[in-house]
């Protein structure tokens, strides 16, 4: 885990941050509209209700009379409750009310006004000290030349005010400890997973290639990158693994036609040695270098294809000609050998890929047939070459009837240097299939060998352009 004076440095702990003042922001911003809102509606419920009873009784004033009006505002100056209510002459002197005096502004002009005052307690009351407040009123002029003034007691609106303020700020606090607590969660969480994938890379990058990215049942992003990486690394221990038996198998089979080409030189700079001598061990010594250059040439090839950067660039290519072309160089060589080389090519099949490749390919599994034939009395030696499509595939076919392979050695036969044959009185470096197989992979395919009761099938399946 990352050192706390680290942290800061992450983009994960940013980008949390990041968010969590956005959140904040958004989150006080709307719990203050939602007070201001509460504090604006009490507001203006208040000065309606106010408004309401004040037109009520100038309308009760204007069709009954005043004595109506006195008697109307006396009952609701009695009621308990934050209503403020007083009626005077014209003068400003007080009939009726639950105020014992208003400013001389309230009562010189009509209008609504904000003031403290004093609300003398009720006679049965056991406290006598007068009630203080601050009101808000209207001031009506009624049809009878009587003053009115209706309002409201605002200190209880102004408490429900302050508690809504109040829980506002305890929303606040919640807020910016939920978000500090959830964005620290997260950041240690994908921290956690990243410094796991870290940790697994130091481990790799030291020298241990079978270490493994973990992947949970999450099957979030993290788990699909930890499964990509998996396989990338399956793929290089594999090619690290191929280079190493690579490494051993040259030097192991490089090393005998090396020790010929120095003793047959040893052997033709000896004294006495005659004319006759010395050129065989001469063409002897141009037969193994040779061998040697067939041997590097195809190791070339297979790392080109590996690499995925074949000599020359992929091409759309018809593919029947050229599996056609190469059955067709093929077939004198085989009747020779006393073989059949049959070829059901299907026309008109194209791929893009590159021909030299392909060509080689084919021509590996027919050399290879050729090779290891061996004949037998009363029985014809066939080999089938054939390209066919099926599907979203083509298919490049090399069948024959001779001994076969065993099934446990058909996926080891692909590998470098591998040869089946103990003796190898044959010429060959064991590379035929490798590149067979690398040429497959490079052209998005694959090689396989199947039996063919009898001999062996050897198919290379290629996706169809």
């Amino acid at each position: 885990m990352l050192r706390l004076a680290d942290l800061w440095r992450t983009t994960t702990v940013r980008l949390t941050a990041l968010f969590m003042v956005v959140f904040v922001i958004f989150a006080v911003l709307l719990l203050a509209l939602i007070s201001w809102q509460t504090s604006v509606q009490l507001q203006r419920q208040q000065t309606d209700s106010i408004d309401r009873e004040a037109r009520q009784l100038a309308r009760l004033d204007a069709t009954t009379g005043f004595r109506a009006a006195v008697e109307a505002v006396g009952r609701l100056s009695r009621q308990p409750g934050p209503g403020i209510y007083y009626l005077a002459l014209p003068t400003g002197e007080m009939i009726v009310g639950n105020v014992s005096d208003l400013p001389a502004e309230v009562l010189a002009e009509p209008g609504t006004y904000s003031f403290d005052y004093e609300r003398p307690q009720p006679l049965d009351a056991a406290e006598t000290q007068q009630q203080r407040g601050n009101a808000v009123v209207r001031s009506v002029a009624l049809e009878s030349g009587l003053i009115l003034v209706v309002g409201r007691d605002v200190v209880e609106r102004r408490g429900f005010t302050a508690i809504v303020m109040q829980w506002f700020a305890i929303g606040v606090g919640g807020i910016l400890i939920f978000s500090m607590l959830a964005g620290g969660l997260t950041a240690v969480r994908v921290l956690r997973r990243v410094d796991t994938i870290a940790s697994t890379s130091r481990k790799i990058m030291s020298g241990n290639l079978s270490e493994r990215v973990p992947v949970t049942r999450r099957n979030d992003e993290f788990d699909a990158l930890a499964t990509n990486l998996n396989q990338m690394l399956d793929r290089i221990e594999q090619l690290m693994q191929g280079m190493k038996e690579v490494t051993d198998n040259v030097a192991h089979d490089l090393k005998t036609p090396l020790t010929r080409l120095r003793n047959k030189a040893e052997s033709a700079l000896r004294d006495g040695q005659g004319e006759q001598a010395r050129r065989e061990a001469l063409e002897t010594t141009l037969e193994e270098s040779d061998r040697l250059i067939r041997t590097f040439n195809a190791l070339l090839m297979i790392a080109r294809a590996e690499a995925g950067t074949p000599s020359g660039a992929l091409h759309d290519i018809d593919l029947s000609a050229v599996v056609a072309d190469v059955a067709e160089l093929y077939g004198p060589l085989a009747e020779d050998r006393g073989l059949v080389l049959e070829a059901s090519v299907g026309e008109g099949h194209r791929l893009r890929g590159n021909r030299e490749l392909l060509g080689q390919a084919l021509v590996n599994l027919i050399e290879n047939a050729l090779k290891y034939y061996e004949p037998q009395e009363g029985k014809a030696g066939r080999i089938s070459v054939g390209l066919r499509r099926e599907g979203d595939h083509l298919l490049i076919e090399v069948a024959d009837n001779g001994p076969g392979i065993p099934a446990e050695d058909r996926l080891r036969v692909v590998e470098r240097f591998v040869r089946l044959e103990k003796s190898r009185t044959e010429p060959g470096s064991g590379l035929g299939l490798s590149l067979v197989a690398a040429v497959a992979r490079l052209h998005k395919g694959e090689f396989r060998i199947e039996d063919n009761e009898p001999g062996v099938r050897a198919v290379i399946e290629l996706p169809a352009a």
